[in-house]
């Protein structure tokens, strides 16, 4: 055979159990959930910010960025709802490289999918219980989701991954708002298509068993930018982007449109000091339009401590392992400019 079974990991109801998340706790991501429903149903006026590392790889650096957040929340929690990235899988393009925390807990060591899956749901838990922001994680892995499933208030589905069967029916079971990116062809049609797949019904194998899910209401776009045939990346944040988006809605049967751009990656070439000018376009066009204003809920940023990244071993606290990222001056200055200007 190919595969080599090396051992058989804890179920998630045995990692949940001895990692649980406190009653206070769980009341408190109820009600952030509930503060981030209002928005992408349309309830509340209020701008998302999910924003944070590229990649979280250490506990200690990201949970001391999660708290840094959290005292600029307090300044803007009238006009903003911040939604930390902790992203412990990262998807690789050649399938080389730092996978993320759940692979490697240790960047420097060997793989290790028991402590990997330990150290998620600890880092995770520590970030809630210190700061009371309850976060973002992009679901790399289906069979991964009920790991995190009560911890979670908002999953990402990444450019490599919305074309998959799996992961579409698999979010169609998530009481999360998620958002579909654009395939990395940028094709609208085929996010178009996975958030439909998303909202509605299913049933399927999932984790062993025959389940059936109920449809996600809160699955919704995320525009990322694309790359062409010869490898050159293409925005896709602009006014005219986001007015074609709007028509695609307008002529699906989906509920609650919305959509988040992704200020870095393909729209800004991975030029990380971008996303400020990146943003700052995109508020504008949601000034000319109502119904862009409307359709646009938020944005992804990439943020650290330090601004751009590093090699693994590069040894400088708070700095990315993966793409470069803000560093923690111009976040703070774009949060609250975000703020002003949303």
């Amino acid at each position: 055979m190919s595969f080599e079974f090396v051992k058989q990991l804890p179920t998630p109801e045995e990692i949940c159990k001895e990692y649980p998340l406190s009653a206070e706790l769980t009341a408190r991501k109820a009600q952030r959930d509930a503060e981030i429903r209002d928005v992408f149903t349309g309830k509340s006026n209020k701008f998302i910010a999910v924003i944070g590392p590229c990649s979280a790889d250490n506990e200690d650096s990201v949970c001391d960025y999660v708290n840094r957040l959290a005292k600029v929340n307090e300044q803007v929690k009238d006009k903003l709802i911040l939604i930390p990235r902790i992203y412990t899988n990262k998807p690789r393009t050649t399938g080389a490289g730092y996978k993320g925390i759940v692979h490697q807990p240790d960047p420097e060591k060997k793989p290790d999918f028991l402590a990997g899956l330990i150290a998620m749901r600890k880092m995770h838990l520590r970030a809630i219980a210190e700061t009371g922001l309850t976060a973002a994680d992009e679901m790399l892995y289906p069979e991964n989701w009920m790991y995190v499933s009560d911890i979670l208030s908002y999953v990402a589905i990444g450019a490599r991954s919305v074309e998959d069967q799996q992961h579409r029916l698999t979010v169609s079971g998530f009481d999360v708002p998620s958002g579909m990116k654009n395939p990395t062809s940028g094709d609208f049609s085929v996010m178009m298509n996975s958030v439909y797949a998303a909202q509605h019904s299913h049933s399927f194998i999932y984790r062993g068993w025959e389940v059936k899910t109920s449809g996600n209401p809160l699955a919704h776009t995320v525009l990322r930018g694309a790359t062409n045939k010869h490898g050159n990346n293409i925005p896709n944040y602009h006014y005219e982007d986001l007015n074609r988006l709007m028509e695609m809605y307008q002529a699906m049967d989906l509920v609650n449109p919305a959509c988040v751009i992704d200020a870095n990656h393909s729209n800004s070439n991975k030029q990380f000091a971008q996303q400020i000018r990146i943003t700052k376009e995109v508020l504008h066009s949601r000034k000319l339009n109502p119904d862009i204003h409307n359709l646009v809920k938020g944005m992804m940023i990439e943020s650290y401590i330090e601004e751009g990244c590093q090699k693994v071993g590069g040894g400088v606290y708070g700095k990315s392992i993966t793409d470069p990222c803000l560093g923690w001056k111009d976040t703070e200055e774009l949060l609250y400019y975000i703020a002003e200007h949303c």
